[in-house]
Parts: structure tokens; sequence; C-alpha cells
């Protein structure tokens, strides 16, 4: 963080806060609202500092060492651009000052419920040590959102600014349940919301925060008609950036183009006809960074291994919550002062702890960082979407375990979903910037994906030894046996094998 900026005769807010610069090596000097830094200068919004943006890729791409900290400070940031920009371009759209600021702040802390090693938390760990529940890192965003509120006193200065919380919440993570609720001080915004509850269609407008004549702010953050939105675009540039990896999409030119266009009785964020093959570019990094980095094989039995020490070590770990209560790993997430705490830093308290119950953790992250990770047998691979989805490890171990002559704690499974939809995107020409429009087939780019979506399951053998070896040569000579195409290195298992397994289920 800089020093402070403020123009000359630039209004400030009381106590005279002062908004402050950021230099970012993706996005450069960034200036943000006074508010926008106390919201950063909180223990809850620090912690980001402390978890890897990109898990444990980070072990294999010595560069992917940023964290979600600066990540969150830019999306903060291009959600500014955005917003602002729209307001100047169309001051029809009657975006108000809070509306800004709003959605800056939903910006700055929609990744607040990530967890240690950001996806490996809610999408491989606490599905193994909490299997009966569902929980996701945007739940946890918004309940670390109140908690910040509670815990650094900052309604009062909200309230002053005339922010609206559960908008805010909205759009880190869509409607609000029903009992979230008791605003007090109604803005016009609300009042209109209170006016109109019924959409064309006469669908029930699911937002609180702003009614439906202001449904384009909710596609800023987190977009979740189309995935456009400012969280991709800087983890794209980010990720590239630290991956050593082209990134081909230029947002300054999408922000350039946006415009609001109604649709179904929707306002919605377009970009002109001739921004399409900039906007592919987009979905083209998200599917090359899938492919070279998010899914990559040794990536993500890294990424098993830490899930798995983080699982034995569970029980045994101990965060003090509110109250002086105790919490585990797991539970942390039941309280959000015991959350917190956590961050990546529990690798290396488990790795360098004398704890006799944490042996079996312990060895596992040492196999990670001597590099004795576990062996890739197979890759499933299907057409069959809907039955891969249901994929139940335990039972799936189990069974694939038993040709091998191995117990089923010797074998891994993990399920891996990449969506590579490109959706409801709309655009705008320059003979009537007020209409939305699709594009024809023959109006965009050809290099799209091929199909909608992946779903694999990829199956680890956790013995590096001659067993290892064997347990491939087994699994080569069965897919023999049963008259299937062999597998390549033993990387991909047949589509005939795995539609077998997926019968069995």
């Amino acid at each position: 963080m800089a020093g402070n900026n403020l123009a000359e005769g630039e209004p400030v807010v009381k106590k005279k806060m002062l908004s402050k610069i950021f230099n970012d090596p993706i996005h450069g000097t960034m200036e943000l609202h006074p508010l926008l830094v106390k919201i950063i200068d909180t223990q809850q919004f620090q912690r980001l500092r402390f978890i890897k943006q990109l898990g444990g890729v980070y072990y294999v791409y010595p560069g992917a060492s940023h964290n979600r900290f600066e990540h969150s400070i830019s999306v903060c940031y291009l959600a500014g651009q955005l917003v602002k920009a729209l307001k100047e371009r169309q001051p029809e759209l009657n975006i108000s000052d809070r509306d800004v600021l709003c959605v800056q702040i939903a910006g700055l802390c929609h990744d607040l419920g990530h967890g240690p090693f950001s996806h490996v938390f809610d999408s491989l760990f606490i599905p193994r040590a909490l299997p009966d529940i569902t929980w996701k890192h945007e739940n946890a965003s918004v309940e670390m959102f109140d908690y910040l509120v509670k815990d650094n006193k900052l309604k009062t200065v909200m309230e002053q600014h005339g922010l609206d919380l559960d908008f805010i919440k909205e759009l880190i993570n869509g409607p609000l349940k029903e009992e979230t609720g008791g605003k007090k001080g109604v803005q016009p915004e609300q009042k209109a919301m209170q006016e109109h509850k019924t959409d064309e269609t006469g669908n029930q407008w699911p937002y609180k925060g702003r009614p439906e004549d202001k449904s384009f702010l909710y596609e800023i953050v987190a977009n979740k008609r189309n995935g456009i939105d400012v969280d991709k675009w800087d983890y794209f540039a980010r990720d590239c950036y630290h991956l050593g990896i082209q990134n081909n999409f230029d947002y300054h030119r999408f922000i350039k183009f946006a415009r609001v266009c109604e649709v179904d009785g929707k306002k919605i964020i377009c970009t002109r006809d001739k921004e399409a093959s900039n906007l592919y570019n987009m979905f083209y990094t998200r599917t090359y960074l899938h492919q070279r980095a998010y899914q990559h094989r040794v990536c993500k039995i890294i990424e098993a291994m830490i899930a798995e020490a983080f699982v034995k070590a569970d029980p045994y770990i101990q965060i003090e919550g509110s109250d002086g209560k105790m919490f585990k790993l797991s539970t942390a997430i039941d309280d959000p002062e015991a959350y917190t705490k956590l961050t990546d830093q529990v690798f290396e308290q488990i790795l360098n702890s004398s704890d006799p119950n944490l042996e079996e953790a312990r060895k596992i992250l040492c196999s990670i960082i001597e590099r004795r990770l576990y062996k890739c047998l197979g890759q499933i691979q299907t057409g069959n979407t809907k039955k891969i989805t249901t994929v139940k490890p335990k039972k799936w171990e189990k069974k694939l375990a038993k040709p091998f002559s191995l117990s089923a704690d010797d074998i891994m499974v993990t399920s891996i979903k990449i969506d590579y939809r490109i959706k409801d995107v709309h655009f705008y020409r320059k003979t009537d910037i007020n209409k939305a429009i699709k594009l024809s087939k023959e109006e965009v780019p050809k290099l799209l994906p091929q199909q909608f979506e992946e779903h694999l399951v990829r199956v680890y053998c956790k013995k590096t030894d001659q067993e290892a070896l064997e347990a491939k040569e087994h699994f080569v000579q069965w897919c023999t046996d049963k008259n299937f195409t062999k597998p390549q290195e033993g990387i991909i298992i047949p589509p005939e094998l795995a539609q077998q397994l997926l019968d069995d289920e």
C-alpha cells in the first residue's frame, strides 16, 4: 500500500478518511475509497494474505505464489471501473454513488470465506471431513462479511454512507434467505423494490437490495447469468501472469464497450458485436487455464494429498473461537472468530508439529515437500455426465482396490467437473445501441469448445514404490482381459470401463 492521494478540493467523509493508492502488477495504480481501506485494514480481510489463490498449484508452478488478498482488492477496483463506466455512459440507469460503493465492497469481500489453500478446503477437505453437509465458500463469505462489520464496528459508518448490507451480501452470493432481513432506514431503491415484486413472466424478483430495473448490478461481481464478471477478469489475468501463460482477453475493451440493454424485462450488460472475438478469448483462456493448471494431473494429486492430511489432522487441530470455545479444522466453519484464524499456515503447523496424533498427516505433507507423490493410475472420462457427478469416492476406492490386491485405503478417487459452457451472451450493434442481440454461429469465433462440460474421475495409488508399479500393471492387464482399449501409460481409463463402473453404481 502506498501513500495517501486526495485531489485538492475533493470532498472528504467525516474524520477526514483519505483514499489510498495501491500499486498492482496487473492493473497498475488503483485508488480506493476510504471506507474500502477501512475494510482492508481488518483482521478478517488481512487473513487473505495467507491463503494461496491457486492452492496446490504453487507446488507445480513456482510462480503461482499469489494470494486471495491482492485478488480481492483488484476485483473491488475492477468492479468500480465497470460500474462507474456504465454510470457515466448511461445516466438514465440512475446508478447512485451508493450503488457504486456497494458493488465495490462486494468485490472486496467476495472471497472472505475461502479456507486454507482455497478450493482444496471447500471442494476436497470439507466433503471428506463433513460428508453430510453442503458448504460453499460463498456462504462463508457472507457470514464473514457480517462478522467483519460487527467485530470492527463498521455498521455506523456504513449507514452514514447510506449503504445496504443485504444488497452487498446479495451481490456476493445471490438472493438471501427469507429469514435474513430487518433493514433499517429504507432507501429509495428498497422502497421501489417493495413496490415491484414480480417480473413480466409472473416470477417473483428474488432480490431485496435493488429493484429489477437495476438487475445489471448483480452481474458485475458474480454473474450467475453467463459468468462474465470482474472476478474472472482479475483471476484470469493474475493467474496467467504468475503461471507464465498468455492471456488474450482485454477487459479494458469490454469496459469501454459495455452497455446495459433490456432483455425479457431485465436489464443486462452487453458489449459490441465487434467485441465477440475478445469476449470469446476470455472463455478460451478459462478453458486453457483449466487444462494447463487448475486440473493439472500433478496439481490435483498434491491437492488431494493436502486434503487427506487435513482429514487425518482434523480431530487434533484445536482453534479457539467465540466465548473461548474450541473448534476442529472442519468445524471452524461454524464460528467466524475461529475461521478468521484459519489460513494456509495450518500446513506448517502440522508439518512442524511433534504431536504423535499428527504423525500420519505429517508424513503425507513431508511426502509433498520431498516429492514422493501418489501415482495416477487412470482417468475416467465419459459422456454420461448425469451419473458421473454422483460418484461416491469411498465406494469406488473399495471397488477399484480389489483387482489390484490393495486395500481401499491405498486408492484415492477424486471427481472433477470442468464447465466450458458459453451461455446467454448478448451483444448490441452500432446501428442500434439499445437493442440486445445474440450473434449467429457464422458471426462468432471458430475456436470454441467442442463440448460444454467435462466430467473426470481420477484414480490414484498412494503407494509410491514397487506396489504402485504393480498396481499400474494390474490395471493395464485388467483392461486387456476385458478387451478394453489399452490405457496409455495408465493415464486414461477407456469409456467402456468407465461406463461399466457407472452402471455398477
